[in-house]
């Protein structure tokens, strides 16, 4: 399929700096996404699910029964060893109902405050789900990215808890690497690997 002929894709997503990363990722297959804060008044889903991939599912399905369009959920967060696998999918409300980056990674850090380095493990998850207009869920991807957490802040680059999450293997945080690299090992970049494909594929059987 030609990659005019894909059709526009929403993201059930108002964080312009995720939406950004996916429409980054998503572009050189020639594949639209628009952010749904750009369809107007569309109600906000209450992620009230256990899990991620229900988070997911949720916010693509009944995105897409709103607007009638193809739609990805993504739901993603950062899960510590040491805390029992929190915050996980309270990741982005850690601090509260108005909680900030800054606010949340506060509390990490006062959570973890005289755990030792090698106690400090933790994971990055992305879980993508993809909607068909109608409402069904039609994939689900989830991946991940490990690293450990550091208490005091470095780089100004992504958001969230990247200033602290570093990665092993480069010496740097999320906040330290680049776009490009972080394109390439976040654990955004591999789901959206994984889930590129296989939407592709989806959309092409759909067109028949």
């Amino acid at each position: 399929m030609p990659s005019d002929d894909f059709p526009l894709l929403v993201l059930a997503s108002r964080n312009v700096k995720k939406a950004a990363e996916i429409d980054a990722l998503l572009e050189p297959h020639g594949i639209r996404v628009k952010s749904v804060s750009e369809f107007g008044d569309i109600p906000e889903v209450i992620e009230d699910g256990s899990s991620f991939e229900e988070n997911a599912s949720k916010k693509a399905s009944q995105t897409a029964l709103e607007i009638g369009q193809w739609t990805i959920g993504e739901d993603s967060g950062i899960c510590v060893d040491a805390l029992n696998g929190a915050p996980g999918i309270f990741s982005a409300r850690f601090s509260g109902d108005n909680a900030t980056d800054a606010s949340n990674n506060s509390l990490l850090i006062e959570k973890l405050d005289g755990v030792p380095t090698s106690k400090r493990t933790a994971y990055y998850i992305c879980h993508i789900a993809l909607s068909d207009p109608q409402g069904a869920i039609r994939l689900n991807v989830q991946r991940r990215c490990n690293g450990i957490i550091i208490d005091k802040p470095r780089g100004s680059n992504g958001f969230g808890y990247d200033p602290h999450f570093l990665i092993l293997e480069y010496n740097r945080t999320f906040g330290e690497l680049s776009p490009v690299v972080k394109k390439c090992i976040s654990h955004r970049a591999k789901a959206f690997s994984e889930f590129i494909p296989r939407l592709i594929g989806t959309l092409e059987d759909e067109a028949g």
